[in-house]
């Protein structure tokens, strides 16, 4: 058991990173940038980058994008294959065409052919944390799951820190016992999908406030705390709980240097705590955001696909709305702090984050 990392502990792990204070950029699959995470690394966090859906030549592309911006260390992060009940192949063949069927409408509205269905959803892991290694970044973090040890001695012998992510205590517990060198322990308040391993993550909702201290207690690496975290108190209350840093997405995704539309900017801006939802309509596996129509329309017809043969198909007319403005129909991924988001420039957003983060001893 752990009694809680003390401040030394604390700067030990911006220390392995190589970054001056233990604030971290929540890694956004689909909604990373260069600019935003090159930014929160010269300002001396660990700016981090989502993979989902990169191959092997993108991935070294956007590696050597990040370099050219930055030479501070940054994070690269990868979605485990995680099989949830009802994603097995010949499941997603048969959801695929009723999916289609569901959501039929808006592609029609936006002028859109209805997509055929796809050799393969998604880049084989392999070749993603193939091509992540050979890009040696501080860190490389996963979610959905516990890293091959393969995975974990590859990137140790190369210099590079794992970093897990839970859900659960038991979650933590297995990310520890599996070599990582530190959990980020997300609470249910965050934004973006909710990447539970061991069981639903209908069954894993624990809140930080309840989350974090559990976890520092329950493992024996750093852990980083994460969800409904946007502003200087909610630093300070992460670090008084246990946390040796904290990851923030929300927030960074406000600001200009994300990736985020102007419409899912207004969306964090306008989405009160009780408003955002829990749904599994734009991608097939549950995650958190504002509720909009077509997340209303695609939960109404029950056909859901599961992931990622649903997260594939909404992709292809997310993308058309983003490009017009089409807030409705979007992924308009925020947490719980929404609304407490309150800066346009990552800069600003980082010396407020910063301002909580206790000095040490």
């Amino acid at each position: 058991m752990n009694a809680g990392p003390t401040s030394g502990e604390r700067g030990s792990l911006s220390g392995k990173l190589g970054i001056d204070v233990p604030v971290f950029l929540g890694p956004f699959g689909g909604l990373s940038s260069v600019e935003l995470t090159a930014t929160v690394s010269e300002l001396g966090g660990l700016g981090g980058y989502g993979l989902y859906g990169y191959d092997a030549a993108r991935i070294q592309q956007t590696a050597a994008e990040l370099r050219a911006k930055t030479a501070r260390p940054f994070a690269l992060n990868l979605w485990l294959p995680l099989e949830e009940p009802g994603e097995a192949a010949d499941a997603a063949d048969v959801a695929f065409d009723q999916a289609v069927d569901a959501l039929r409408p808006i592609f029609d509205e936006l002028g859109l052919a209805v997509p055929a269905r796809p050799d393969r959803y998604l880049p084989s892991f392999d070749e993603q944390v193939e091509a992540a290694l050979a890009a040696s970044p501080a860190a490389l973090s996963f979610v959905f799951g516990v890293p091959p040890a393969e995975v974990v001695e590859a990137a140790h012998q190369r210099g590079i820190a794992v970093v897990g992510t839970a859900t659960t205590v038991d979650e933590a517990v297995a990310l520890a016992e599996g070599g990582v060198d530190a959990v980020v322990a997300t609470g249910m308040e965050a934004a973006g999908h909710r990447v539970s391993f061991l069981r639903q993550a209908e069954e894993s909702l624990v809140g930080s406030f309840a989350l974090i201290p559990q976890v520092v207690d329950a493992v024996d690496v750093p852990v980083i705390a994460a969800g409904g975290i946007a502003d200087r108190r909610g630093v300070a209350a992460a670090f008084a709980l246990g946390a040796s840093g904290v990851q923030v997405g929300t927030a960074f995704l406000a600001t200009r240097q994300s990736a985020a539309t102007d419409a899912h900017r207004r969306a964090i801006g306008e989405t009160p705590a009780d408003r955002t939802v829990l749904t599994r309509a734009m991608s097939g596996r549950l995650a958190r955001g504002a509720l909009n129509r077509a997340v209303r329309q695609i939960e109404d017809e029950g056909r859901i696909a599961p992931f990622p043969v649903q997260n594939w198909l909404t992709g292809r007319f997310r993308a058309e709305a983003g490009s017009r403005g089409i807030g409705e129909l979007q992924s308009l991924w925020l947490g719980q702090a929404a609304s407490l988001a309150r800066f346009a420039d990552a800069a600003d957003a980082f010396a407020e984050l910063v301002a909580g983060v206790p000095a040490r001893e």
